[in-house]
């Protein structure tokens, strides 16, 4: 497990991606442009990521048969759900803190691409940090 000044040099990195990836796309696109962009971006500034992580819902230990799917996951530690909307609904929050949870990570980002200035769409979210 990564210590917390690794995660916190982690965070600003994707920060700094993310703003990168905006700049050179722009708000409007699809939700997969900015997915594939950012995993080119973090690939560029050699970080560890990989798209669609599948994590699978136990309960009392065992399976339930659901599978919910983690958009990206950086260096096996952080969690990034990425967005393309109007309007960040409060179940957006409940989202990454569920897969947070689910899959015992403690820290995660939402991050909503169709914003004029990304400051405004990116979010940080702590689990036991």
């Amino acid at each position: 497990m990564h210590d917390r000044n690794k995660l916190n040099g982690l965070s600003a990195q994707i920060l700094d991606a993310c703003i990168c990836v905006h700049k050179e796309m722009g708000p409007g696109l699809l939700e997969s442009v900015y997915e594939y962009a950012l995993l080119k971006e973090l690939e560029l500034r050699k970080i560890k990521a990989v798209n669609r992580v599948g994590l699978e819902l136990f309960y009392k230990g065992l399976s339930t048969g659901k599978f919910y799917e983690i958009d990206i996951v950086v260096e096996g530690e952080i969690i990034i759900e990425l967005k393309a909307v109007e309007t960040m609904h409060p179940v957006f929050d409940a989202q990454i803190i569920s897969y947070m949870k689910l899959a015992d990570k403690r820290m995660g980002f939402l991050v909503n691409f169709n914003v004029p200035k990304l400051k405004d769409g990116f979010k940080r979210f702590v689990n036991n940090f």
